[in-house]
């Protein structure tokens, strides 16, 4: 392809990115008016939602993780379930079980609350691994399986997730194979002072906002298959796969030092991933094109739950947030 094709091709998507841009300005809006100063979170749900993924959120109790993704829920007319973890919970809980009718003499089955486009998972590490690993096809292949009868699951499906990272006494960790799943695992910081006061009136007031659905099903599917088409350059692809790499053989970009800290690196999910979450972030920011500060926006929450630590590394106190931040410091953006 020529220069001059491709410089049009790229002038007739940015028109529809813009285009399909308008009803995702509306969704944040329609967020905004119940959610106060967590741009980043909202953010990031958006790229869950976009990038066909799903959104570990990770944060102390009362900073509007689950408001936030209530919220997406009801802004985009869809069907919404919440499910609470606790260690009583059983697998057949979350994705359903079969019935015996006494009057049919036969089974039956009982759809579960996973059968939903938005699936709240609150405290996803309160219930013990066999039933976090009960979510493991549904978020994988988009189906669930009860018995013998394969069923898949709406589209757009997204399971949205929380965990507390403190109190953990009681609490399971969440499997690798688990976590990999998850397109992007999101900390939450405190709001801002301003933001908080913000916040501390919208509460006190009688009058709390309503969320409308402002966009349709449709509408998320349509700006789906326009994500896919997103310019990605050569050099920009190599960005991405050296960055997972050196997590993975740091000695070879010159990371020696981290060697020792690195159990396992990011798998293959996470080149991917981390691809698709920088179209969706370019998407956001009225883009046809990926450019290094989408992939450098992206890449800790796409990394952070793919790389393993190692005894040393807990030893000495250093978290993958740091390896990363070292990652990035060394590779050279194009």
């Amino acid at each position: 392809m020529s220069e001059l094709n491709q410089a049009e091709d790229i002038k007739q998507l940015t028109e529809k990115v813009r285009e399909q841009n308008y009803y995702f300005t509306l969704l944040k809006e329609e967020i905004n008016k119940a959610i106060v100063g967590q741009e980043y979170m909202i953010d990031r749900l958006l790229i869950g939602l976009l990038g066909n993924g799903h959104v570990l959120l990770e944060g102390v109790p009362g900073l509007a993780k689950t408001l936030a993704i209530k919220s997406l829920a009801e802004a985009v007319h869809g069907d919404f379930s919440r499910i609470q973890f606790t260690p009583d919970l059983l697998p057949a809980d979350v994705v359903g079980t079969q019935i015996y009718n006494i009057k049919e003499n036969d089974f039956s089955i009982k759809r579960g609350p996973i059968f939903a486009n938005f699936v709240l998972a609150d405290e996803i590490n309160r219930a013990p691994s066999k039933v976090q690993s009960a979510l493991l096809e549904a978020m994988q292949e988009k189906q669930v399986t009860i018995g013998d009868e394969t069923m898949p699951l709406p589209k757009p499906f997204l399971v949205l997730a929380t965990q507390n990272p403190i109190d953990q006494e009681g609490t399971y960790l969440l499997p690798e194979a688990q976590s990999d799943r998850f397109m992007l695992k999101c900390k939450i910081d405190y709001p801002e002072f301003e933001d908080e006061r913000k916040v501390m009136r919208m509460v006190s007031t009688s009058h709390q906002p309503q969320i409308k659905p402002v966009i349709s099903l449709q509408n998320v599917v349509e700006a789906k298959n326009l994500i896919n088409q997103i310019y990605l350059d050569e050099k920009i692809e190599k960005y991405i796969l050296d960055m997972v790499f050196a997590t993975r053989f740091p000695e070879k970009y010159g990371l020696s030092d981290l060697k020792n800290y690195i159990s396992f690196g990011a798998s293959p999910r996470a080149s991917i991933n981390l691809a698709i979450a920088s179209r969706a972030y370019a998407f956001l920011k009225n883009r046809a094109f990926v450019i290094p500060e989408d992939v450098k926006a992206v890449a800790k929450d796409v990394l952070r739950h793919r790389v393993g630590l190692s005894f040393e590394a807990e030893a000495e106190e250093i978290d993958a947030e740091e390896i990363i931040s070292r990652i990035l410091a060394k590779i050279q953006a194009p």
